[in-house]
This record gives structure tokens, C-alpha cells and sequence, in this order.
């Protein structure tokens, strides 16, 4: 391949992928190019994948990948305080692919003790927002509903914190990592009513002064509400705009619940997330390697995306790698 082409993935339909050999991009004014060593794979990735009606294809090159971490390549006009050859995790937005461009703000250097390391930025910075924005606090019982790579974390961060956290998932792979990262008790997403009957029973009746819906559907959400107690906190967290949702208002209303949508949209608060995760890591606070679980070359992306879907026994989350 010559030295100005690179290979990126295209989404030519539902369900279906092709890897081109394209110009590599090139940066503009206050833009850095990134060698990509890798990019996680998101589950928001999945209703695109699936093909709904407005979805248009084929994509752009790389176009879906957004949790990106590389080298820099190539600066652009302006760029200081980045040098070509800093590794850094990025938001970027086409990175399923060899090189993509970030702006620079959005760029942060990581640091030599996590050389090696993956560092798909933008996944770990969204828990460290989401853990802030949940205001959870020492001596609080929290319950976590879904415990995937994003409930893994949260369970870390929040018994780290002092709080007793009840995780609730469907598999049994992941009520065994969810102790594993300091989970105080464990409920199997099986029966609605038997769930609310054992947290209310965890609780004197009182129910979790915290509740953090990190799955993302229906019935995760309505769960949720009820798990919530009288004038505490629901955090949504898994939804990826998928369609409407109901919420039962009566029961929001009468319990007076805060109800806080953790999804960040402005990029300096995406970039204070990334750099309290690489805090976080950096000082051993939060490993996150062993929920890495699934690898890819480009060329598998599609694998990836139906592991997501799928989660086969074992699996939390996918990283595609580069040579």
C-alpha cells in the first residue's frame, strides 16, 4: 500500500461491511492525524448496523467508530502543544479505520504508564462522567441494572466510594464479574416482581438512593423506577437513541425522583471524563484490562459488531486492533 492510502471500513447495508483502500486524511487547521493502534466497539453502533429506514449507506469511511486511541501522525496549522509521535486517546468520529483526524482540544496525551495499555478514551471517559453526574456517596445503597463493560465500571467506582451496590444483570458472567469488582450483593435479571421484592427486602423497604439503568432498554428503565426510593436519583445511562421510551410519571411523581440523563454532548466535558480516567488507571484506582475481552482486526469488524449484539458467554466489550 502506498504511503499516502490507508484501509478503512464501510457499512454497505444492514449487517454487512467492506474494507476500501482510501486516501488518508489530512489534517486541517487546529487538527491532529492520528495512526490509530486501536478503537472499542459501541453498542450505539448497533441500531445503525441493524439498518433502520433512515439510515443511509453506504457510510463514510470509518464512519461509527468513535473511542479511537494512536499515535500522532501529522499536525495542523496551529496545533501546539502536540508533537508527531505523542500517544494519545481522541474523540473521533471515523475510526474504524487506519488514520482519522481529531481536533486538537480534543486530544489528550497519555501518559508513559499506560504504554501498552488500550485506552478507548471516550467509553472510559463516559463512565467517569456518569459516576460524577450520579452524585453517589459513602454510605448510599446503589443499584446498577446491566452489567456490562459500563456497569463494571460503575460498580468499581461506586463501592470504591462507599456505597453498597446491588448489581442486577442477566448472565451469570456477569454477576460473577460484578462481585468481582466490589459488588456487595447480586440479582439475576430474570423476574421483575421477584427483583423488587428482594431489593425492597435489601432495604428495609425502602428501596436505593441511587439507581443507574445501564442497559438501555424498555424494561431496564421501568425496572429502574422502581428500584428508585422516595426523593432519590435515577441515572439513565444505556439508552442510544433507538426510539421512544414510556416512563411511569405516576410513580416518578409521587416518589419525587431526580431523574438525570448522563449522556454528555459537549466535548470539553467528554475530554474532563477521559483525563479522570486516565487518573483513575494511572494511579491503579481502576484497571480496566480484563473487561477488554473480545479482539478484532478491521477486517472482523462485523464480528464485532454481532458479539455486541449478541454477547456471547464471556464477552463485555470489543476492540478493534491495528498491527
Amino acid at each position: 500500500m502506498s504511503a499516502d492510502k490507508m484501509q478503512a471500513a464501510v457499512l454497505t447495508g444492514p449487517g454487512r461491511i467492506q474494507v476500501e483502500t482510501i486516501p488518508k486524511p489530512v489534517p486541517g487547521p487546529g487538527q491532529v492525524r492520528l495512526r490509530l493502534e486501536g478503537c472499542g466497539v459501541c453498542a450505539s453502533n448497533l441500531t445503525p448496523w441493524g439498518g433502520p429506514e433512515w439510515m443511509t449507506f453506504p457510510t463514510p469511511p470509518g464512519d461509527l467508530g468513535h473511542e479511537g486511541w494512536g499515535v500522532v501522525d501529522a499536525l495542523g496549522e496551529g496545533v501546539e502543544g502536540l508533537s508527531p509521535g505523542d500517544r494519545v486517546a481522541a474523540l473521533t468520529y471515523r475510526s474504524y479505520a487506519e488514520y482519522d483526524v481529531a481536533e486538537a482540544a480534543s486530544v489528550l496525551r497519555l501518559p508513559d504508564a499506560l504504554a501498552g495499555q488500550p485506552f478507548p478514551g471516550e467509553p472510559l471517559g463516559c463512565a467517569m462522567n456518569i459516576f460524577r453526574r450520579s452524585g453517589i456517596e459513602a454510605g448510599q445503597t446503589v443499584a446498577i441494572i446491566g452489567i456490562g463493560f459500563l456497569g463494571a465500571i460503575l460498580t468499581r467506582l461506586a463501592s470504591q466510594a462507599g456505597a453498597r451496590v446491588i448489581a442486577i444483570s442477566r448472565r451469570p458472567f456477569s454477576l460473577g464479574l460484578a462481585r468481582r469488582m466490589g459488588a456487595a450483593e447480586t440479582i439475576a435479571m430474570d423476574d421483575h416482581q421477584a427483583i423488587i421484592d428482594r431489593v425492597k427486602d435489601l432495604t428495609g423497604g425502602e428501596f436505593c438512593e441511587r439507581v443507574i439503568e445501564a442497559v438501555g432498554k424498555q424494561w431496564p428503565l421501568d425496572l429502574a423506577g422502581e428500584l428508585t426510593r422516595v426523593r432519590g436519583r435515577l441515572v439513565v445511562a444505556g439508552y442510544h437513541q433507538d426510539g421512544p421510551r414510556q416512563v411511569n410519571m405516576w410513580l416518578w411523581n409521587w416518589r419525587g425522583i431526580d431523574v438525570i440523563n448522563a449522556h454528555e454532548r459537549d466535548p470539553a466535558i467528554y475530554m474532563q471524563g477521559i483525563r479522570e480516567a486516565v487518573a483513575a488507571i494511572e494511579s491503579g484506582r481502576l484497571d480496566p484490562s480484563a473487561l477488554y475481552t473480545h479482539r478484532f482486526p478491521l477486517a472482523r469488524l462485523d464480528e464485532a459488531l454481532d458479539a455486541t449484539r449478541d454477547r456471547p458467554d464471556g464477552f463485555l466489550k470489543a476492540l478493534v486492533t491495528f498491527p
